[in-house]
């Protein structure tokens, strides 16, 4: 409701002004105590999501280390040709919901981590270095996989949170204060008019009598 749209000075739209407002209040009410829940859920989730960001920023700087041995041993070339043929895991999700926000869960996924002969590489070929790559990156990806729906919620609640705050301060700042004004300056209005007609009526008997 816009501050500068003025109501006719009835007592209807009086009624309907204060009617708006007690709503209004609740609306506040409700989207304060939403707004509380959501921020409590939220930092439930932030540190274990921090705990696990530390193992991933960890097991990252290891595996690029490794690689970068790698690298230098074998060369971009044979490294790539080792590192044929590529595992594609397979990640079962589920629907699920946080405080209405759709999200969703991992139900079961196939394993990274392989076997020497899983990856189908002969030690001698690849030696230590290579075969240490694929298992810090192997278990980075299994960290990745595990940490994703811990992410999505703690960003999707973040996100839930900035939206109802936003909500909570236009209500707050623009349409309850736009509500109360309208209420005193129809209030005003009303009073004046009845204080006009007052003294009409004074005026009135006073040329009667």
């Amino acid at each position: 409701m816009n501050a500068r749209t003025r109501l006719p000075p009835t007592r209807m739209n009086l009624l309907r002004a204060r009617r708006d407002l007690a709503r209004v209040t609740r609306g506040i009410s409700l989207t304060r105590r939403k707004r509380e829940a959501l921020v409590a859920e939220l930092f439930k989730l932030a540190r274990p999501a921090v705990d696990v960001r530390a193992k991933i920023a960890d097991a990252v700087t290891r595996a690029a280390e490794s690689l970068a041995d790698a690298l230098a041993l074998h060369g971009a070339a044979d490294l790539s040709a080792m590192a044929w043929p590529a595992a594609e895991p397979l990640v079962e999700l589920r629907p699920a919901q946080v405080w209405g926000l759709g999200v969703s869960d991992v139900v079961s996924r196939t394993p990274i981590a392989r076997t020497l002969d899983a990856r189908g590489l002969a030690p001698a070929i690849t030696g230590p270095a290579v075969t240490w790559t694929a298992a810090l990156y192997e278990e980075l990806s299994d960290l990745l996989i595990d940490a994703a729906p811990r992410e999505q919620r703690v960003r999707r609640l973040s996100e839930a949170v900035a939206e109802t705050t936003r909500r909570l301060l236009t209500l707050e700042q623009r349409v309850a204060p736009n509500l109360v004004a309208q209420i005193g300056a129809v209030r005003q209005q009303l009073e004046e008019r009845e204080r006009e007609e007052h003294l009409r009526l004074r005026h009135v008997k006073r040329g009667a009598g």
